[in-house]
């Protein structure tokens, strides 16, 4: 109970943290405000943690890591909704389908769900705070994981800076990015921000010897894949004029060549 104590104290205050911000949200009645606290959470549930249990090298590196990955991208989303004209479409989507009582959902279906993914996503927070950890040397695939991190971090950061270019340009509201980083591939922002996690969680396993630490990445890939990013993105830029040729040419995330679809020969009698 005493190794679990900080885990479960982390989660406590994840959760008084989305709550206050569900307030807020209904106050103003847009629940894209959610999207501010993601990345900053990490390090509040970090901070926990370390408060409670010392951290070792491995610890503090981690830490350390994840606070600058949330420092750039907190900075670009707090940017990006003080210029939005209305609430994110996938929120306002979220909105109209929910009806009257959106309000009072919006506290369990957006706001209580997410503290409780970021908490499950943080496992290389986890591996590397909380006690029973045994430090190991820096070798191989920690030096993998900081590469990746390296990579995930300065792709999701100019992919970031494209996208808010493109937006601040009148002339091509409504219309899609598909040119530099979004000319690969449709979200490379998402992209960066899987790598960067996959980054973390080599670096707590390769520093802790806790495998688990990777069960974080794999749920956050599966979520923005499969759940909350790109299918709810992706259906509010099908309404976009250019949407399905960019789709044929462009891959959603991994950037490698399309194959071209193959022509049907006409049937001879």
């Amino acid at each position: 109970m005493e190794t679990a104590l900080p885990a479960i104290t982390s989660l406590g205050a994840l959760l008084i943290l989305f709550t206050l911000a569900w307030y807020a949200s209904v106050r103003k009645a847009d629940a894209g405000i959610v999207d501010l606290f993601w990345a900053g959470s990490f390090v509040l549930l970090g901070a926990v943690e370390a408060a409670l249990v010392p951290p070792s090298p491995a610890g503090w590196a981690i830490l350390a890591l994840t606070a600058l990955w949330a420092a750039r991208l907190t900075a670009h989303l707090i940017h990006r909704h003080r210029h939005a004209q209305s609430e994110d479409a996938r929120y306002a989507t979220m909105r109209r389908e929910g009806g009257p009582d959106w309000p009072a959902k919006s506290l369990r279906r957006v706001f209580l769900v997410q503290a409780v993914a970021l908490w499950a996503v943080a496992t290389p927070l986890h591996a590397a705070l909380l006690p029973g950890a045994t430090p190991s040397s820096f070798g191989p695939i920690a030096g993998v994981g900081c590469l990746l991190f390296l990579v995930g971090f300065t792709l999701e950061a100019i992919a970031d800076w494209q996208l808010m270019r493109f937006k601040a340009d009148p002339a091509r509201r409504g219309q899609i990015l598909q040119d530099g980083l979004y000319g690969l591939c449709r979200h490379p922002n998402y992209l960066g921000e899987i790598i960067v996690w996959w980054g973390l969680g080599l670096i707590a396993f390769g520093l802790t010897d806790r495998i688990w630490a990777l069960g974080g990445p794999a749920l956050l890939t599966f979520f923005i894949v499969k759940v909350s990013g790109v299918p709810p993105l992706e259906a509010v830029l099908a309404t976009r004029p250019g949407y399905q040729a960019w789709v044929e040419r462009t891959p959603a995330l991994w950037p490698w060549p399309m194959r071209k679809p193959r022509k049907l020969q006409p049937e001879v009698d």
